[in-house]
């Protein structure tokens, strides 16, 4: 599986790169804590919602911890989905290595 840190994410938000940012929380977890810009769809609703992504589009996955997001990458993959990638760590090495204004939770 291929994963990401969340300073590539970031490096890769500050420069704009063309990219879905698939949150796969819950919305009250989105609520604690987010990253700008992503897309958020709750994991047990990503096998009803998958045709709102795009096949052909770099795809980075994030949860919380990481371990959620490394079952949608994985699943996504079984799709067809061939740019998919876990954004290790989730929402909690955002807050440790890039933004600690986000709240650990």
């Amino acid at each position: 599986m291929l994963e990401v840190s969340v300073t590539t994410l970031k490096s890769k938000l500050d420069a704009g790169d063309d990219f879905i940012l698939l949150d796969v929380r819950e919305p009250f977890e989105v609520e604690i804590a987010s990253v700008p810009g992503a897309l958020y769809i709750p994991m047990n609703h990503v096998p009803q919602r998958v045709q709102e992504l795009d096949p052909d589009a770099e795809i980075l996955v994030m949860c919380r911890s990481g371990k959620r997001s490394a079952d949608i990458t994985a699943f996504l993959m079984h799709q067809g989905f061939t740019n998919v990638h876990n954004v290790t760590g989730g929402i909690l090495a955002w807050a440790t290595d890039v933004d600690p204004t986000v709240q650990k939770y």
